[in-house]
């Protein structure tokens, strides 16, 4: 039998071993037992050196094309068998997009953001702006700023957390204001913000105080405001908050930043002012401090006092959160219990 009927029969007989392979194992055992270093091919073509000069050229070409013609078939099959095992596996599978799918657990925002949200929505809906700022402020934008002389006691070490002799924890939001005024175009109207955020305070935790709690303060700037504007403006908000039959009240106070100044109460909510363990039997509740803005904070922010005044108020949402749902213990906010949380589905 010459070499080429030996590689015919080669060809014939591992195209059939390829045919009838239906595993990648096999295949590929089949490619390296004739296309192998040590397969029939190369074991046929050392036959060569007892050929003619001129027959080799023929046999070395039929050899070349027998050799691609096998890989190439090897290839195929291993690419039909690829392709029906995934069939396979992908039948095996399936799934039935009518049955019904697993519900996803539904979080929900933490009670805290809820009321600071409700509040912000209050305030855009009358026109307000949200300004926010960095929690690590200046001593210039913190204290002097809010009228706050260097001897105030609010700057006593015990009190404020310093970084440096210059830069601080904020102790309130009220830096947002002062760098919100001196930068207001008065000329294209009144400016009317809040700035809602975390303040930090040296305090000692307990069940009405932490060292890190949530602001919301808020300022109007323009000619002719007064203060039954303000008035005005906290009844929207405690109604909004507690209930349409609410009432407010404002009693004389002070803060360096307002002049006048006044704590804001609001008729409890559970007895309807008539005396109880919430109210602590005066038919009122202590809920914000506010104020119509000291000329001098004006003066500092390039504002004519003369020509300009304006209202200020800060409220604390951990509070108004406690006397919403009854809640005893601020910390409980902080702790991330989801036992406790969970309570605040929200809407």
């Amino acid at each position: 039998m010459s070499l080429q009927e030996q590689l015919e029969a080669l060809k014939s007989q591992t195209l059939a071993k390829i045919d009838a392979a239906d595993e990648l194992s096999t295949v590929e055992a089949i490619r390296v037992e004739t296309l192998g270093k040590k397969g029939p091919i190369t074991e046929v073509l050392r036959g060569m050196r007892d050929l003619s000069a001129e027959e080799r050229p023929k046999v070395g070409a039929f050899a070349n094309e027998i050799r691609d013609l096998l890989a190439q078939a090897v290839e195929e099959r291993k690419a039909a068998l690829t392709e029906l095992a995934l069939e396979k596996k992908l039948a095996a599978e399936s799934l039935d997009v009518t049955l019904p799918g697993k519900q996803p657990a539904h979080g929900t925002r933490h009670v805290l953001t809820q009321i600071m949200e409700e509040i912000e929505d209050t305030f855009v809906g009358m026109g307000y702006q949200i300004v926010e700022g960095t929690e690590i402020e200046s001593d210039h934008y913190n204290f002097e700023r809010m009228n706050l002389p260097k001897d105030h006691p609010a700057r006593d070490m015990q009190d404020t957390f310093y970084i440096s002799d210059d830069v601080l924890l904020r102790t309130h939001t009220s830096p947002v204001q002062a760098r919100t005024m001196e930068k207001h175009d008065f000329s294209k109207g009144p400016l009317r913000m809040i700035s809602p955020g975390k303040v930090f305070r040296r305090d000692t935790d307990d069940a009405t105080h932490s060292h890190q709690f949530h602001q919301i303060e808020g300022l109007v700037v323009d000619k002719g405001i007064t203060m039954g504007d303000l008035k005005g403006t906290l009844e929207v908000l405690l109604k909004e908050l507690f209930g349409a039959d609410r009432s407010i009240r404002l009693r004389p106070s002070y803060f360096p930043f307002t002049e006048p100044s006044v704590e804001v109460d609001v008729s409890c909510f559970k007895c309807g002012g008539k005396g109880c363990n919430v109210c602590k039997y005066t038919g009122w509740i202590e809920i914000l401090g506010a104020g119509m803005v000291h000329p001098n904070v004006l003066e500092m922010s390039g504002i004519d006092s003369k020509e300009y005044s304006g209202f200020a108020f800060g409220l604390g949402p951990d509070r108004i959160a406690m006397l919403r749902y009854g809640v005893n213990d601020i910390r409980n906010f902080y702790l991330n219990d989801v036992r406790f949380l969970e309570q605040f589905k929200g809407e």
